[in-house]
């Protein structure tokens, strides 16, 4: 049984039968907004229900055929028993994990930013190989991931944010929010000397436009200036980047990466929705203060997790214990043993 939610074949089979009753409607289409919505609900529970439902017909299959091989007394099917026994508890293993899944916004794709902390150009470098491993991340899992702010500085990035579009990408990766720490020999140190670096990382669910978040003009402070870095000769001639502050939570959020200032407007109030939505989940659920102590000081005794490439090899997670000698595998967007450490940690020890 999985804290938060079990997976109740009947009742979704119900939910799967009175959408599909639905979309046969001769008027279906008539509300596309609405009927978009219910064939992305049916293509939700669709994606819980078929994979159990395919599990229990492999396994039918498979007991089916380890009784036709005792009582043919074939030792030669063995190991293709074993095989699709073995097969068949990773896929298992792995819908369990999607169970965890459970809450209101998991399903959602998310908002990424990266900030460098502690480590002057060396962490403008880390919050460069971070963002390329979230990436390889996403791209493991059929991810698109699109840039929504960069800001390069000597060495690396300075912050970025980017859009991670799929079907549980914030589930997923919730749990990277806080203080990743990197200890390694410096590439930028003539005397080969170990340096220590930090990077602030924030996950915060895209919201669509069904739920209802109003941010009144009387509430933020609108910047507009020009934006710097690549991109083009394009976005240095006009003031096309904006940023907008929240003022009553100080929450700051900043888009340079479209041509006009109205796409970048539109892009930072979807980001601010998204961060202030969840700003004010988490001080609904009393956990805004810890969750603030934890991101308050980008530096030294704050970390979540700590990727060690000198003097010995190992990525750990400070919170699950989790942890991995194959430094570069992580680095390569290896990330799934973490997740689902994080997962677990959630539901069983940490609630």
């Amino acid at each position: 049984m999985i804290h938060g939610g079990v997976f109740d074949p009947v009742k979704t089979k119900d939910k799967i039968e009175k959408l599909e009753q639905i979309t046969s409607l001769p008027d279906f289409w008539e509300n596309r907004n609405h009927a978009e919505k219910v064939m992305g609900d049916l293509k939700l529970l669709r994606s819980t229900y078929d994979p159990w439902e395919k599990i229990m017909q492999d396994f039918t299959d498979i007991y089916d055929l380890f009784e036709m091989a005792r009582e043919e007394n074939d030792e030669e099917m063995g190991d293709e028993i074993e095989n699709s026994l073995n097969n068949l508890e990773k896929r298992f293993e792995n819908l369990k994990l999607l169970e965890m899944l459970k809450g209101p916004y998991d399903k959602n794709s998310l908002f990424l930013t990266i900030h460098s902390g502690a480590g002057g150009t060396e962490a403008c470098d880390w919050v460069q190989m971070l963002l390329r491993m979230f990436t390889r991340w996403s791209e493991r899992h059929e991810y698109t991931v699109k840039i929504v702010d960069l800001q390069e500085a000597e060495g690396g990035i300075k912050s970025v944010t980017v859009q991670i579009d799929g079907d549980y990408a914030y589930g997923y990766l919730q749990g990277e929010t806080g203080i990743h720490r990197l200890v390694r020999i410096s590439p930028f140190d003539s005397s080969k000397r170990r340096h220590t670096s930090f990077a602030s990382v924030y996950a915060s669910p895209v919201i669509d436009d069904t739920i209802e978040f109003e941010i009144k003009p009387d509430d933020i402070r609108i910047d507009t200036y020009r934006a710097s870095g690549a991109g083009g000769q394009h976005v240095n001639k006009t003031d096309s980047a904006v940023r907008i502050t929240h003022l009553e939570t100080g929450v700051v959020v900043q888009c340079q990466n479209e041509r006009s200032q109205f796409k970048n407007k539109s892009m930072a109030m979807k980001v601010l929705k998204s961060r202030l939505f969840e700003y004010y989940q988490e001080k609904k659920d009393e956990e805004m203060e810890k969750r603030a102590q934890e991101k308050k000081d980008i530096s030294w005794g704050n970390q979540i997790r700590s990727y060690v490439f000198h003097p010995y090899s190992m990525v750990k997670d400070h919170r699950t214990r989790f942890e991995t000698g194959n430094v570069q595998g992580v680095m390569d967007g290896d990330l799934d043993g973490f997740i689902e450490a994080f997962l677990k940690w959630k539901w069983f020890d940490k609630v």
